[in-house]
């Protein structure tokens, strides 16, 4: 090997120790084709699957540290950052490449509060969420509404994971027509190979399982819809509150002086289920997988979540433990009034109320006093849901709910 040429067989040792470490991701790390490009700091990722490699980068880090880096590299391209960076830009209208270095940011966040340890040594320079004062086990999503470029980030304008972290293209890519990439069928059948290994091991990481769970049962546009719903309602006057637990930015200014910070406070959400008989059970077993997605949008704060179970009258208000644990009782006619009316007797009382139904129900005259999200199983024959009266058409959702079908 003559000098400054990239040294494979010690890249791909590396690979192969991650592999070993990692056994669950080996189906994405041989998947990766690495690229010697001197373009870039160390390593970097393209859209496409392809591992852009610095010669100088390898050179200079040991086997167990590279290691590392693939598998944080490889975590980019399998939790879709570059789609996920392109989608959260376009809704907040983000250009230029300062967001994309935010975007970077909060994706490594979200990979390396818990890829390292057990044989996998963190490299020199990985960001933490606890360098930015940020709680760990977050989304990327969740970490860009938390925090800008300032005197944290000063030191990270060096990081560049590729556009496969953040979706700006860059000018070492490839592109689609370059040699050696992924097709997008190719690039579902790596991560859903991955999330079959994740699928039963009690020691994986918590970030690693909600990412398998998500592959196998895919979010839904509604859940896109309650997290708005959800973040409105934590926007409102009753959402924030005054803590010394984090200093506010104004302390620096008054040196000596403890002042506070606002926190916004997670919504408290009830979860109205439809158990009438015209609901089958593959749709309540649907509602108890909508149920933890609506857990892990308010933090995966269980207690700020209460589940209800109604046909045409309501039970009691569970709190969530386990989705699967909450009884579904039900199987009589449909009037989701008798929830409204409980849900809103519950104390503290709801910030959301979300209903899942099949539309077949009276609904409440009034507005309730919080806002209301509707996921409407699909229905082809929407008058037959009356035995007594065949001709009878249920009332559909009124306008002050946000109505999204489910599945």
């Amino acid at each position: 090997m003559t000098a400054g040429q990239l040294d494979r067989d010690k890249l791909f040792t590396a690979r192969l120790y991650a592999a070993r470490v990692r056994p669950y991701l080996a189906t994405a790390l041989f998947a990766l084709h690495p690229v010697e490009s001197r373009r870039v700091p160390t390593m970097a990722v393209d859209k496409h699957w392809r591992c852009y490699v610095s010669p100088a980068f390898v050179d200079r880090t040991p086997v167990e540290e590279l290691a590392g880096v693939w598998v944080h590299e490889v975590s980019h391209l399998l939790r879709d950052h570059h789609g996920r960076g392109d989608r959260f830009a376009l809704a907040r209208g983000l250009t230029g490449p300062g967001e994309r270095l935010r975007m970077n940011i909060a994706a490594d966040c979200e990979i390396n509060d818990d890829v390292y340890g057990d044989g996998l040594p963190r490299p020199e320079g990985a960001v933490l969420p606890g360098h930015l004062r940020l709680n760990p086990g977050e989304l990327m999503e969740d970490y860009l509404c938390q925090f800008t470029l300032g005197p944290y980030t000063q030191g990270l304008s060096w990081l560049d994971c590729g556009s496969g972290a953040d979706g700006l293209d860059r000018e070492w890519d490839l592109g689609p027509d370059g040699a050696h990439g992924l097709s997008e069928q190719e690039r579902d059948a790596v991560r859903f190979r991955v999330a079959q290994g994740l699928t039963g091991r009690g020691s994986t990481p918590k970030g690693w399982q909600r990412w398998a769970e998500e592959v196998f049962h895919p979010p839904q546009p509604w859940r896109e819809l309650l997290g708005a719903a959800v973040r409105s309602a934590a926007t409102g006057p009753g959402g924030e509150d005054y803590t010394y637990g984090r200093p506010p930015r104004r302390a620096a200014s008054l040196p000596g002086v403890v002042l506070p910070s606002l926190r916004r406070r997670p919504p408290r959400v009830c979860v109205i289920i439809d158990t009438s008989g015209s609901v089958s059970d593959v749709e309540l077993g649907s509602a108890l997988l909508e149920v933890t997605a609506i857990s892990r949008s308010v933090g995966g704060r269980r207690d700020l979540v209460s589940v209800l179970a109604c046909d045409a009258a309501a039970g009691v208000a569970h709190p969530l433990c386990r989705a699967e644990g909450i009884p579904l009782i039900g199987g009589g006619g449909t009037d989701l009034r008798a929830g409204f009316a409980r849900a809103l007797r519950t104390t503290p009382r709801p910030d959301v109320i979300v209903v899942l139904t099949d539309g077949q129900t009276p609904w409440p005259s009034e507005r309730p006093p919080c806002r209301t999200v509707v996921g409407l199983f699909p229905r082809d024959r929407v008058a037959e849901w009356d035995e007594d009266d065949p001709d009878q058409v249920p009332d559909t959702p009124p306008d002050w709910a946000r109505v999204v079908t489910i599945g």
